[in-house]
């Protein structure tokens, strides 16, 4: 028997991590790919007429268990990974590459799904079903349904190379980033270093059984040393291994990847139809072309650029009174951090006290409380996959029934939750929100998603809890944000559900809670320091709402910087082939470079969110997004930010999902379309 291919025997039928064993994955694959395969055959072979239930709905109801198997599968390679995990991406994505491929590029299918397209007006429709009759047609569109064999086969080939490539982009990032560690002995070159930091370098130096302290690449190492440490020779020693994290020539180099990738993409685009990658990609945003996006980054260039010189002058002043003539990138942090402390009496580690980890979960707990009504309690009999994860059930206030698992028959389960805080070697960096199983209603039953947020926090040590940065604070609303798009979705299909949005649309609920963050009737609610319990003074609170804009031109320029990177990669593609992916990247990124370039790094060979994630051609959404959730924010700041009648309306935005166009579905929230002039305020007043 395989676990992976029975109804999981759990509380809500969620993953049964503590049974899996990795021998069970491509055996699973295989049998739930056919089982899905069979349900597609049912579906063409059905001798009835075409209609919108036995086509459209079939399809999207069709594979339920192998999407829960891969997700399970493709997290766990994301946050528990280990060598014979990444041996079986290896194995199972092409596998799953050549179904996708088959399903999209089934001639018999795609003509039952035209037919029923092409005659969608004696349906009566509703909404959401035509929204899943449009997204269905076109996404066969898209993959390829319109093409002769040859170009099928060509798809085919390229879409399974493309799977592979990124794959392997990812894991060589991965290795790059474990496979370095500074190890020092002398405490006198962590002269600057907070106690705390050290003390968590040198768990990580026992860990590796050496004496002294280790720093690595983790972002909750690398970021501390960079902003503290008082050497300068061992910041741009440590500064540069990072920058040229797969960019060495080594083992793990993924500049040839890039240009793989980059030309597979610009292939795929041409043989759909398209001018570009870019040009593919848009179609499907709310931006809806390259052009708009470029006007878009742009103009917000224009008018942060001023801003950011400005901020880098103050910078190099404070360098120049140290006997530095010219200030490099690796100075930034060190520097940024001095000139915070200068103007706002505030540095990372006296505010930790405020923020221990249960502290602030609770604190965006109680605000899903106060704006949804959604109650947390931790269950400690649901299979997780390592001991540092925590698992929850998600409830709404009400007249609930009861459901398989639940104990609470006054509330409404809405979801599992499970949270992963602290890094390890197998969990790669950076912070995120993800789904083990979406939310979807069928035959009267609505069946509720099981979510996940993965982040990187400071480990508790023995006699400190896990003490957040005022920016992790930050991160984990961010990610709680998406938590809540999955949590409180309520539609009918589950390829309409929570997350599942136009790509620019995706990060409004995750920015737009970090909002909250910067209020002091909330703040005072949650930042209490962990031993004393005194809550947060309001001087620093004044201070954490003015400094909401410190350094704000910078970060503007770095992200304008992303999103230009990423969208001349996606279009220039004569210049790709031509320049080096060193050349290319200073040349598209030289308008917003602030410091002298290094010529010994690029940071395009560790940018996996366009080359492994999703965000290729869409790295300019966060901006994007930026304006949507500075101008959502501003109605709740201009009617009270707890207001329940706003919140209410923002509710229906969430659980919306991808059911309605979401310029619709935000103006119905707002009332208006977003304004840019909302960000620009926002960010300079």
């Amino acid at each position: 028997m395989n676990i992976l291919t029975e109804k999981f025997n759990t509380p809500y039928h969620s993953a049964p991590f503590n049974l899996i064993k990795n021998e069970d994955y491509l055996p699973a694959f295989k049998e739930l790919i056919q089982k899905s395969e069979e349900e597609i055959d049912a579906i063409v072979n059905n001798p009835a007429s075409p209609t919108f239930e036995n086509v459209i709905e079939a399809l999207a109801y069709s594979g339920e268990q192998l999407d829960t198997v891969s997700n399970i599968f493709f997290n766990l390679n994301s946050a528990e990974t280990s060598d014979e995990l990444q041996q079986i991406a290896q194995e199972v994505s092409p596998i799953l590459t050549e179904y996708s491929s088959k399903i999209s590029q089934n001639e018999a299918l795609f003509n039952k799904i035209k037919k029923v397209y092409d005659e969608k007006e004696k349906y009566n429709l509703n909404e959401e079903q035509q929204m899943l009759l449009n997204e269905t047609y076109k996404g066969f569109v898209r993959s390829g349904a319109l093409l002769n064999e040859a170009d099928k086969e060509k798809l085919k080939k390229i879409n399974m190379d493309l799977s592979l490539k990124s794959l392997q982009f990812g894991q060589n990032v991965l290795a790059s980033t474990n496979n370095y560690f500074k190890h020092i002995t002398n405490k006198a070159d962590l002269a600057g270093i907070p106690e705390a930091i050290l003390e968590q370098y040198a768990e990580e130096a026992k860990e590796r059984n050496l004496d002294g302290w280790v720093v690595t690449l983790q972002y909750p190492s690398y970021i501390p040393f960079m902003t503290y440490a008082e050497n300068r020779e061992l910041r741009k020693e440590i500064a540069l291994a990072n920058g040229k994290r797969s960019f060495d020539g080594g083992e793990f180099d993924n500049q040839n990847l890039i240009k793989e990738l980059l030309s597979l993409k610009h292939q795929k685009a041409e043989l759909l139809g398209y001018k570009d990658y870019a040009d593919y990609v848009l179609e499907e945003r709310m931006a809806k072309s390259p052009a708009k996006v470029i006007d878009f980054l742009n103009e917000l260039l224009v008018k942060a650029k001023p801003y950011a010189d400005k901020e880098i002058e103050e910078l190099k002043s404070l360098a120049k009174a140290d006997g530095i003539d010219e200030m490099q990138a690796y100075d930034h942090a060190f520097y940024a951090e001095k000139l915070r402390k200068a103007k706002y009496d505030l540095n990372d580690e006296e505010l930790k006290p405020y923020f221990p980890l249960n502290q602030v979960q609770d604190a965006v707990f109680g605000l899903a409380n106060t704006l949804f009504g959604l109650s947390f309690e931790e269950r400690n009999d649901i299979p997780k996959y390592h001991e540092d994860v925590k698992v929850y059930e998600v409830f709404e206030a009400g007249n609930g029934k009861p459901e398989d698992g639940s104990n609470h028959p006054e509330k409404t389960f809405k979801a599992l939750l499970y949270v992963d805080y602290f890094p390890r070697k197998g969990k790669r960096a950076g912070a995120w929100m993800t789904s083990y199983k979406n939310q979807y209603t069928k035959d009267g039953e609505n069946s509720r998603p099981h979510i996940s947020i993965v982040c990187n926090f400071s480990k508790p040590t023995k006699d400190t809890p896990s003490l957040l940065t005022f920016q992790e604070v930050t991160t984990l609303f961010h990610e709680f944000g998406h938590a809540l798009h999955g949590m409180l979705a309520n539609t009918q299909y589950p390829t309409l559900s929570g997350t599942s949005v136009k790509w620019d649309f995706v990060e409004l609920p995750s920015q737009f809670l970090e909002n909250f963050c910067y209020e002091p009737e909330f703040l005072k609610t949650f930042a209490k320091h962990y031993k004393t319990g005194e809550i947060l003074p309001d001087e620093k609170i004044e201070k954490i709402e003015q400094s909401k804009n410190f350094m704000e031109g910078y970060q503007t320029l770095r992200q304008l910087g992303f999103g230009l990177l990423d969208m001349n990669y996606h279009t220039k593609v004569g210049d790709v082939e031509s320049k080096s992916v060193k050349e290319f990247e200073d040349e598209y990124t030289k308008a917003t470079q602030l410091y002298p370039v290094n010529p010994e790094t690029a940071m395009s060979p560790s940018f996996s969110h366009i080359f492994q994630g999703g965000y290729s051609a869409g790295y300019y959404s966060y901006k994007w997004a930026e304006v949507l959730d500075a101008d959502a924010f501003q109605y709740f700041k201009e009617n009270g930010i707890f207001n329940p009648e706003i919140a209410a309306k923002y509710k229906v935005l969430l659980s919306s999902g991808g059911t309605k166009d979401p310029m619709e579905l935000y103006k119905s929230f707002r009332g208006s379309e977003p304004k840019v002039e909302s960000l620009l305020k926002r960010a300079f007043g």
